[in-house]
């Protein structure tokens, strides 16, 4: 076929630009390539999980046993687990920066940081990113907010107490709290590195998706992981200036005396000079990045399970269009909810309806997308392959997590459950959970491509099926207490005789926890394991039809060699009537009066 023809032509071309040898450094450490830009995403990411899940592990076991001693606080906490009983400080330090590594370093890295940049290339025709050098600073930014977030951890004060939210004036004021100083200042420069990279790396995906696609690749030929990340680093683009913005006014405020979120303080009595600032504000920054936030983690998820579903059933996604259009539809309305965290802070209530009902109607592209996975896989040819179950178990948690939402998005009856741990069982199944199984989809999906070798197919099941029961066995029960009116981020309920029928409740949702979180180290035995002695892969391991697949296990500068494939069909040619197979390639010409399915 045409593509291949002059391959000698090309081949002058190709290794013109890579004479230089490689060295350790260039290839592994300081890469432009983006397939090892993706890898590096991926392991400082699951690093970054690691400590994440700890610290909940942590905080877990101090609500289910307060008050008693533990061997792993006093090894791991120190001073502030004095005898092995922990500080009330350091609770809110751990529920502060497990919030952040999972929200930033684990989730928005792990998904668009790790799959925009292995498969926007490959999927869409292209030799590399638009500017590889951009996308190697953009990968070694993330890599230093990480490292700074990391030493947050080891201020003789201690880290960051805020909550991930950093609310004025705990935030504000370095005198506040222990957490409050040198602590917080690392989180703020830490996340300001980190939203530089964020922006760099969505500027360099944009570019390249709008610019860099092959021949006969049109938008509407894309598939719905290209579309997504597209999306996510649009979103991006738009609301993380204003997260750097509220960062910024808030180290003016804590370091150069500035009152743009502070008024009217008291401490001991005495009062402080600031005039004039309302922390109301710095919710609105927060929560304007904050939203669109739980989308750009929750849309590249969204995306990867669109693939694996349709290569896994065997079938056309349902709704291609409706997908892409309810992509456009939730990027669109997450820029104008999220007033919808802020319903008890004294808003004005005609404006709390205005957030409900934009909320409210977030809740239709959402259910289209649903109805589609569902239809998709609606009497198909179905390989349940640990991908296809983290996919299947990604819509199970989506929807379990968004009717909540409905709950939680009504201006009147969020009031009752504001702050309690509803508000916690619900973000944690609609966008930490459903993101976490779509970014392990992903990798049992796209881990031959990755590394050239297999993952242990039954530890990915033993992985999926405790996860999975697990997963709910800690966010279901939460839904109960936190409609019992328990509230979140208090470090022990024992002073309240109200809550004591909870304790065992909270005991049962640790226990789960903590078997979920060890069942990550077969995963992460299985990741690690495989990348030396797995099975070695074949080119099209799933017979999927995208472009990623036709090109060589052995990873080369360019991605193809010769010419790059140009493109005849939509992403989702499965079994299509009139092929002997059930799977027709991008990269196949239509036969003499085949029509190209458009759905």
């Amino acid at each position: 076929m045409s593509a291949h023809e002059d391959n000698h032509a090309h081949e002058a071309h190709d290794d013109h630009g890579h004479h230089h040898k490689e060295t350790f450094v260039t290839k592994y450490i300081f890469s432009q390539d983006h397939k090892m830009i993706a890898k590096q995403y991926l392991i400082t990411g699951t690093i970054m999980g690691v400590i994440g899940v700890l610290m909940s592990m942590m905080f877990r076991m101090q609500i289910a046993w307060p008050e008693e001693p533990n061997v792993l606080f006093e090894a791991l906490l120190g001073k502030w687990a004095p005898e092995g009983v922990m500080d009330a400080d350091i609770y809110l330090a751990l529920v502060t920066i497990h919030g952040t590594i999972m929200v930033f370093f684990v989730l928005t890295a792990g998904l668009s940081g790790t799959f925009s940049n292995l498969l926007i290339p490959l999927q869409i025709g292209a030799r590399d990113m638009a500017s590889g050098f951009l996308n190697m600073i953009s990968y070694w930014l993330f890599f230093l907010s990480s490292v700074i977030m990391v030493i947050s951890l080891f201020v003789e004060a201690g880290p960051a107490a805020a909550g991930w939210t950093i609310y004025p004036p705990l935030s504000a004021l370095p005198m506040a709290q222990g957490g409050s100083g040198m602590g917080m200042t690392l989180w703020l420069v830490s996340m300001a590195i980190f939203i530089a990279s964020s922006l760099m790396g969505s500027l360099n995906y944009i570019v390249t998706v709008i610019n860099l696609r092959t021949k006969g690749m049109s938008m509407t030929r894309l598939p719905l992981t290209i579309w997504a990340f597209f999306i996510t680093a649009v979103i991006g683009v738009i609301s993380f200036p204003v997260l750097l913005s509220a960062a910024l006014l808030l180290i003016m405020d804590r370091s150069f005396g500035t009152s743009f979120f502070l008024s009217d303080i008291f401490i001991q009595g005495e009062v402080l000079h600031y005039q004039g600032g309302s922390p109301v504000l710095f919710e609105h920054l927060f929560w304007f990045l904050g939203h669109p936030e739980v989308y750009i983690v929750i849309l590249p998820a969204m995306g990867l399970v669109s693939e694996i579903m349709a290569s896994n059933s065997r079938k056309p996604i349902f709704g291609y269009r409706a997908m892409i259009a309810s992509i456009l539809a939730i990027a669109f309305l997450s820029t104008i909810v999220w007033g919808h965290h802020m319903f008890i802070s004294g808003m004005n209530p005609f404006l709390g309806s205005v957030f409900t009902f934009t909320t409210l109607l977030i809740a239709i592209p959402s259910a289209v997308k649903a109805f589609n996975w569902i239809t998709t896989l609606w009497k198909g040819n179905l390989q349940m392959n640990p991908a296809m179950l983290f996919s299947i178990g990604f819509v199970s948690t989506f929807i379990t997590g968004g009717l909540t939402g409905i709950i939680l998005g009504d201006s009147a009856l969020d009031i009752n459950v504001h702050d309690t741990y509803f508000v916690v069982a619900h973000f944690h199944l609609v966008m930490g959970i459903s993101a976490l199984y779509g970014m392990f989809a992903g990798i049992y999906h796209w881990y031959p491509k990755m590394f050239g070798r297999m993952l242990n197919k039954n530890l990915g099941y033993i992985h999926f099926w405790i996860t999975a029961v697990c997963a709910y066995g800690v966010f279901f029960p939460m839904h109960f207490i936190g409609m019992a009116g328990l509230p979140r981020r208090y470090y022990t309920n024992s002073n309240f005789p109200l809550f004591d029928d909870l304790a065992n409740v909270n005991v049962i949702i640790t226990i789960f926890a903590l078997v979920g979180g060890v069942v990550q180290i077969l995963y992460l035995y299985n990741f690690f394991s495989s990348i030396f002695f797995g099975k070695k892969t074949v080119q099209n391991p799933w017979k999927s039809t995208t472009l990623e697949w036709t090109t060589p296990v052995e990873h080369m500068h360019g991605n193809w060699p010769g010419d790059i494939p140009h493109v005849y069909r939509w992403a989702y040619d499965y079994s299509k009537p009139g092929h002997d197979v059930d799977f027709v390639p991008q990269n196949i010409p239509l036969k003499e009066g085949e029509e190209e399915l458009q759905h």
